[in-house]
Parts: C-alpha cells; structure tokens; sequence
C-alpha cells in the first residue's frame, strides 16, 4: 500500500526564489541634498599683506603699546579744581575783611573813648574763648562716642581670648565709663566684691552686662516707650504731613541724644550729627528702615486692621518706626553687645502703643 499523499495548502504568498538587479540611480533617495556648484580656482589682483605673529595682539604675549592701550583704558586723572581755588580764595579775603573791620572798629571805638574800645577787647577774647570751649567740648564729645565704640570692640576681642585679664581691663574701663550714672551702684559693688576671686573672661563680661547694664536698659526702653507714644498720637491728630515728619525728626533726634547720654556717651552738636548719621546707616544695614511690608505685617498679626481708624493706624505705624529708630541708636550707643540680656524688638512695643486694642489696658 503507498502512504497517502500530503494534503496540498492554498498558500499564495508561496513563490520560487528570484533574483533582482538594483541600478546605481535608482537606490539614491529622492530628499538627497543637490551637490554644491563647483567653481574654478581664480586669483587676486590685489596684493594680500599677512601680519606676523609677534605683532598679532591676540596671538603674541607682548604686544605693542598701541595694541595695549585699546586694551587697558588709561586711569583717570584728577583735574584741578577751580572750584576750590575759588573757595579758599574768598574764604581767605572773607577772613582779611573780617579782620580789618574788627580792627577798624576797635580804632573807632578807642577814638571816642577808651573805655568803649576796651570793651570790645573784652568781648572779643570772651567770644574767642567760647568758642574754643565749644570746640573742646565737641571734642570731647567724639572722644566719649570713640571711647564707647572701642570698648564693645575691646569686649568682642575679650570674649574670643578667654583669659580673665583681658576681661578683667574691659569690666574696669566700663566702671569707669559708668561711674557717675547712681543706676549702677549696686552693679559697681557687686563687681567690686570680685576681684579677688577667679572668673573667665567671658562669664566675668556676661556677669558686668546684667549688673550694670540692666538697669540701663531698662530705662532705655522707658524712653524709646514714651517717644514712640508721643509720635503715635501726634501724628494721629496733625492736621499736616510736613508736621508728622517734623515731629517724627524732632523726636528721633531727642531719643538719640537721650540714648548717648544715657550709656554715658554724652556727644556734642558734632557727635550728635555723626551719630544719628550711624543710627540711619545701621537701619539701612540691617534693613529695618522699611515702613511697609515688615510693619503692615506685624500689625497685621495683631489683628489691628480692622479695628484700627486710617489716621490711627497711620499714628500706630510712625510710633513704630520711632521704636526702631531708638532700638538701633541703643545698639549703637550700648557699650557692651547684647549676650547675656535678650535684646529688645519692636513686638515688644507694639502691645504698648495700642492697649485698648490688644487687651493690655485692662
């Protein structure tokens, strides 16, 4: 018997193996980039100059003086001022005028009488020595600032050292500086008592901060109180804005004194200008001399703003810009940096300024 036959598919993909040719032409593909035009070689009528290496001033490490001043612009010089010369001229004529006239008068004085030409003699040396007793006393006044700045910086250095002498010299220049403030005698007492016994440097300074200090602070927060106060319900109640900004400058320039005074800086007209210059330049630092944002913010969290009128709440926000004022002019003034007591912030006032709103004046 034959086996059975396999059964035939309908496959009609099923054909016999072939062979194709594929032309050069027809395998290049149609997005093919044409071949770029092709040009003869020409030459140059003109002739071309090469510049050498050594005077390339990108290329050499010296390069020639013209190069380099393109380079490097020349420094400014300073012009002569005809300005000055024209100042320092009248000021020397406005002083020969002034001479000749008071010697003119004098003559005419004496020429009518004796006694008048005298007189003016006497007023003359009284008026010259006043005003060289001004001038001591401004001196004096920048020294006592000088003084204060140097003995924080002393203290700072004091710390870092460790030792107890270095400590020791900064708590006895203190007690000098304080001597003549009565808030201080028991603080002077106590750090008297010390001196026979061993303390660090550092804990000896944190010891003359909370005895001598203290007090002081205390009373400087009483004055930064009662001025941001007054500032609130005078600008509250003015009728005009140039009179809230002359009170406001009236006030800081007062707290700024009273606070030199108080640490025992004492400054002159001089002094005074000088510091209240730094009081400003330290806001400006440390950037608490925006009104704005910082302080709508904090009175904001007090849920003040709804309770609060416009001119009040206007009252309110100068107040706090004067306790700023006074916080930093305490910083400035302080003899000794805030470690051992908690530096005060302006959330401290703010209850002070608005009791009836916070609760505080009950």
């Amino acid at each position: 018997m034959r086996p059975p036959e396999p059964k035939k598919t309908d496959r009609t993909s099923a054909r016999k193996p072939a062979a194709f040719r594929i032309d050069e032409d027809e395998a290049e593909t149609p997005a093919a980039a044409p071949l770029p035009l092709r040009r003869s070689p020409q030459s140059f009528d003109e002739a071309v100059v090469m510049t050498p290496d050594e005077f390339d001033p990108f290329l050499s490490e010296k390069a020639p003086d013209e190069a380099t001043s393109l380079i490097v612009p020349e420094p400014h010089k300073k012009r002569f001022s005809f300005g000055k010369l024209a100042a320092g001229a009248f000021g020397i004529l406005l002083s020969l005028a002034l001479g000749l006239w008071t010697d003119q008068l004098i003559h005419d004085l004496f020429s009518r009488a004796d006694w008048l030409g005298y007189t003016a003699i006497g007023a003359i040396a009284i008026g010259i020595l006043a005003v060289l007793a001004l001038a001591g006393r401004e001196l004096a006044g920048l020294f006592r600032l000088a003084a204060v700045q140097s003995l924080k910086t002393d203290a700072e250095a004091a710390r870092l050292a460790g030792g107890p002498k270095p400590a020791r010299a900064v708590v006895d220049r203190l007690l000098t500086l304080l001597s003549s403030r009565a808030e201080t005698a028991k603080g002077r007492a106590t750090l008297k008592a010390t001196e026979g016994e061993i303390i660090d440097g550092p804990h000896l300074i944190d010891l003359a901060e909370r005895e001598l200090l203290a007090p002081l602070d205390r009373q400087a927060r009483a004055l930064i109180l009662g001025a941001s106060k007054r500032v609130s319900v005078v600008t509250a109640v003015s009728p005009r804005a140039i009179v809230d900004l002359l009170y406001v400058l009236f006030e800081a320039a007062r707290l700024v004194r009273n606070m030199a005074e108080l640490y025992g800086g004492r400054p002159g007209a001089l002094g005074m200008v000088r510091l209240f210059r730094d009081v400003l330049a330290h806001l400006a630092v440390t950037g608490s001399i925006a009104v704005g944002d910082s302080l709508v913010q904090q009175v904001l969290g007090h849920g003040l703003a709804s309770k609060l009128s416009a001119r009040l709440g206007e009252g309110v926000v100068n107040g706090l810009m004067t306790a700023r004022i006074g916080i930093a002019a305490m910083d400035l003034c302080r003899p000794l940096a805030f470690r051992a007591l908690k530096r005060p912030g302006i959330g401290d006032f703010i209850g002070d300024l608005t009791p009836s709103f916070t609760g505080n004046g009950k």
